[in-house]
């Protein structure tokens, strides 16, 4: 969260002011320290102001940190900081519909609450009135915000919703339970979603206090990154947060403090699932000690992939089909956290005894330089690749604002450039003990093995003066209109065939977005290779004739390179975001990649283990079946068809008669560049990019031709599929239909700002507005319309998230809701925050590389350029109540559903 600024002056103050050396001289805030582009002011009533200028953006995104989190919640209180955040969305008296206002203001919003700290943010393009419209919903809720008891009502049951849904993750239960048996008095014990009692039972009064006390100026933190003007913005800072008065009271500190851990705890979950989990956790340092940094690379080491050391020793041994880690760096000692996933018909004995072996034996197998080297190159460049974005670092500041100042994002980055194997090694030794642990068994020991845990005590100390390092490239103002990225981007063609779009643009960081998009095949060379063609693209990134997975990794960590490389049956894909500086070896190792895949037999072998593993797990999730049977009902096609939909048994059998030596000769057969589609967005050098792209692509076509398999328009049946799943506290709800409608159609702008009406927006469609905001039943609810870009066809349909006992709920209000609006309409208040939304949305996109670049890849594919969207959002625009009204009655009726149930059954009753 993030808020506030305050300096109002008159004309005859601004005149005055001219006159002296400093104007902050007369304003209520002044500036304190600036950092790598980011400068921070404090005002007068406390609040922090963090300004990060970014050219390069068309967009804006205001974040408002509030210091407090679950940590801060009293007895009877867990839960009551997220439910917060909650109710804090439902207006104020300025604001009195803020989710209509997000919507319409094209907002990309959230809010997000943990342990130290809650926020609130929205991403919107760069204009006066969307900055002003920001600021003042921001400043009006941090003080005015409702707080109602029947928005209390309404909201409970959709947080409770939200705690359903984590009940129904083995990871999410094993979390809960770790950190409640690790804790003995700290408030980290309690994981932010809360008891179930104090979420049904917390009194609206207790949340009002909570409230008044910690929403407040002095208790946040305003953030804004983007395109706009820093004087003018502090004026408007001033205008807003600026005018609310610093609180009298004074927030004390929590001091609560964890004892030394003197021995090894242990519990056991026994619940429906399908799968295994074993989870040591270990208690650490808080994220501002000199320590975390080299816990931070410990745990690289322990729980990369493939190179990691669970990796190696559990997966590749087929101990376990995935091996994860988690560290949370919070304002007081903290925690990090190792696990495994293990088939249901595993070993567990086998497997934790490996585990913990892996984990605590570090003394005996010493961190070597290589891994030290390895884990750095990986974390530094997620570091490097971030600063690329504004937008995420105004956000990702929260959470360095709650372990206790924001500088700390950059002095831990210092500080892991210095980390030493020594210092790893030291760690691990310290830390990762059995006393320490929380895993098992309680087993009494002769004498006392206590593990104390450093404290900060003075943060200022180590940041006192600190000034960071130059900010990096700045990047150019970008404007995201049609007329301009059809100006700025180049099309040609390879030899190869191959087409590429390039729009080259000065970028922050210089960095450069990189889409590859590839098919394949026909209707009948494709038949019945669904499971060999996933197998084959995702073996694509395990190994190549010059390279190990390992290698692949490490090579393009050094090289500072975001990167996925993926295919199924027909299509194959890239996705690489990296530097100027390291776009041509990048490219030559995707190259790699691409061309010379090895498909080792151990990762075919491993593959094959984690899909299986992973398809079971799915065999009792509620959304997981229900959205398989949405699938099967929009492909109603012969079995081994490539559009076909397997059921979970049927990908089973298919998965097992999947043989390595398919895996190759798919690729030989279907691999190629003659029907592919390249876009490069970012600060590159023209000459560089098309030999890397010829050197990519030359002397490679495939050898079965390319031809496009059409997929007609057909009603759905309009049947009601039901799937019960025993003990799971979460149900997933479907609703959806078929039109004869494609993209290319002359109702599909009509439909499509229907849909957003319907099911779209930010918490304000009818759907959302009739299930979560009145009915409480759902803590997610919307509509999609997905048109087909060349045949005539469209799916429409609804979903909701809900507790089983509430489906029929979900199920009536959906059908009144629908009901409603083909019998009264849309409203001309409906329709033109939609227009406003909708088309800002989609500006917001454009400005965005990664989805820039998906536009012209798949505007190559298609042979169109810019101007199909341009008359796409004209259309839109000119639109109509009465044009709306009549492509909806013309095309959706309530009866033609199909509807898709899963979850408990036996509580519906």
């Amino acid at each position: 969260m993030k808020m506030q600024l305050r300096t109002k002056l008159s004309a005859v103050a601004l005149s005055l002011a001219a006159s002296f050396s400093s104007f902050s001289a007369l304003a209520d805030y002044k500036k304190i320290t600036e950092v790598e582009g980011i400068t921070e002011y404090r005002y007068d009533n406390g609040l922090q102001v963090l300004l990060f200028p970014d050219p390069s953006k068309e967009t804006v995104t205001v974040n408002v940190t509030y210091r407090v989190g679950s940590k801060h919640e009293s007895y009877g209180e867990t839960g009551m900081a997220h439910l917060l955040e909650h109710l804090v969305f439902k207006g104020t008296p300025k604001h009195k519909n803020i989710p209509a206002e997000l919507s319409a203001h094209g907002a990309r919003p959230n809010g997000t609450t943990f342990f130290d700290r809650t926020n609130y943010f929205e991403t919107f393009a760069s204009t006066e009135e969307n900055i002003d419209w920001a600021l003042s919903m921001e400043s009006d809720r941090m003080v005015n915000s409702f707080i109602a008891q029947k928005d209390l009502d309404s909201e409970m049951t959709v947080v409770r919703n939200e705690f359903e849904m984590g009940e129904n993750s083995p990871f999410s239960i094993m979390f809960k339970r770790i950190m409640a048996t690790a804790y003995d008095w700290h408030n980290y014990g309690k994981t932010t979603i809360g008891a179930r009692s104090d979420i049904e039972n917390v009194s609206i009064e207790r949340l009002k206090a909570f409230y008044k006390k910690y929403y407040q100026p002095d208790n946040a933190t305003l953030v804004v990154a983007g395109k706009f003007k820093p004087d003018e913005l502090l004026e408007k800072i001033d205008d807003t947060f600026g005018n609310i008065p610093k609180p009298e009271r004074i927030l004390e500190r929590t001091y609560t403090s964890e004892p030394a851990k003197d021995g090894e705890r242990e519990f056991t979950v026994r619940r429906v699932g399908d799968v295994q989990i074993v989870g040591g956790l270990y208690h650490i340092p808080p994220g501002g000690h000199k320590d975390y940094p080299a816990i931070e690379v410990l745990s690289q080491i322990l729980t990369a992939t493939p190179n990691g050391r669970l990796h190696k020793e559990l997966v590749e041994n087929k101990l376990a089909t995935s091996a994860f880690g988690l560290t949370l760096p919070l304002e007081d000692p903290g925690v990090t956290l190792f696990g495994a996933q293990i088939a249901k018909d595993a070993n567990l004995d086998a497997t934790e005894q490996a585990f913990l072996k892996t984990v605590e034996n570090i003394q005996e197998n010493k961190i070597t330089q290589e891994e030290l080297e390895t884990a750095k190159q990986a974390l530094l460049k997620n570091f490097k690749l971030a600063l690329n974005s504004s937008e995420y670092i105004s956000v990702e500041l929260s959470e360095f604002i709650g372990m206790g100042d924001w500088r700390l994002m950059f002095l831990n980055r210092d500080r892991l450039e210095q980390v030493t194997v020594e210092d790893v090694q030291r760690v691990a030794q310290q830390y990762l003990v059995r006393n320490n642990r929380t895993l098992g068994r309680f087993i009494p020991a002769a004498e006392p093995e206590r593990v104390e845990i450093a404290k900060v005590t003075d943060l200022s100390k180590a940041l006192e003066g600190y000034k960071g390092r130059e900010q990096v490239a700045q990047g150019e103002a970008f404007e995201p209109s049609f007329d301009n990225i059809e100006r700025r981007t180049e099309n040609l063609r390879l030899a190869s065939g191959a087409k590429v779009a390039l729009i080259q643009k000065k970028t922050r960081g210089e960095s450069v977005v990189i889409q590859i998009s590839g098919q394949m095949g026909d209707l009948e060379s494709l038949k019945g290779k669904s499971a060999i063609g996933s197998a084959a693209g995702a073996l694509l990134l395990k190994g190549t004739t010059t390279r190990s997975r390992e290698e692949i990794k490490t090579a393009l960590d050094q090289l500072e390179t975001a990167y996925y490389v993926g295919g199924g049956n027909g299509s194959f894909f890239g996705d690489i975001e990296t530097t100027k500086t390291n776009l041509t070896p990048a490219m030559q190792v995707i190259t790699d990649v691409l061309r010379n895949p090895s498909f080792p037999k151990k990762e075919f072998d491993l593959y094959k283990e984690e899909q299986r593993v992973a398809i079971e797990q799915m065999m009792q999730d509620p959304e997981a079946l229900a959205s398989m049977a949405l699938r099967r009902l929009h492909s109603p096609y012969e079995k081994g068809h490539p559009r076909y939909t397997p059921t979970f048994e049927e990908q089973l059998e298919e998965l097992a008669a999947v043989k390595y030596e398919d895996v190759a000769a798919y690729y030989k057969r279907f691999y190629g560049a003659d029907q592919m589609q390249i876009s490069v967005i970012g600060d590159f050098d023209k000459d560089a990019v098309i030999k890397a792209l010829n050197t990519l692509t030359a002397d490679w076509a495939s050898s079965e031709k390319y031809s496009r398999i059409v997929t007609p328009y057909f009603k759905l049946p309009t049947e009601s599929v039901e799937f019960n799943t025993p003990d799971k506290e979460n149900a997933m709800f479907f609703a959806s239909m078929t039109l004869p409608v494609g993209e290319t159609h002359a109702d599909a702008p009509a439909l499509t700002l229907g849909n957003y009406i319907l099911g779209g927006g930010f918490m304000n469609s009818r759907l959302a507005s009739r299930l979560r905001q009145q009915d409480g039943v759902s803590y997610g609810a919307g509509s999609w319309l997905n048109m087909n870009s060349q045949d005539q066809k469209a799916a429409l349909g609804a979903y909701a998230i809900c507790a089983p006992q509430n489906l029929p709920k979900v199920e009536k209000g959906f059908k009144e809701e629908l009901a409603r609006l083909l019998k009264d309409g849309f409203t001309n208040e409906e329709l033109e925050m939609a227009k406003s939304g909708l088309l800002q949305g989609r500006k917001v996109s454009r400005s965005q590389d990664n989805e820039l670049a998906s536009d012209l890849t798949w505007n190559l594919y298609l042979d169109r350029d810019m101007s199909f969207d341009k008359e796409f959002e004209q259309a839109m625009s000119k639109l109509t109540v009465e044009d709306l009204n009549k492509a909806f009655r013309k095309y959706v009726s309530v009866d033609d559903f199909a509807l898709i149930k899963a979850g408990d059954m036996s509580k519906t009753n």
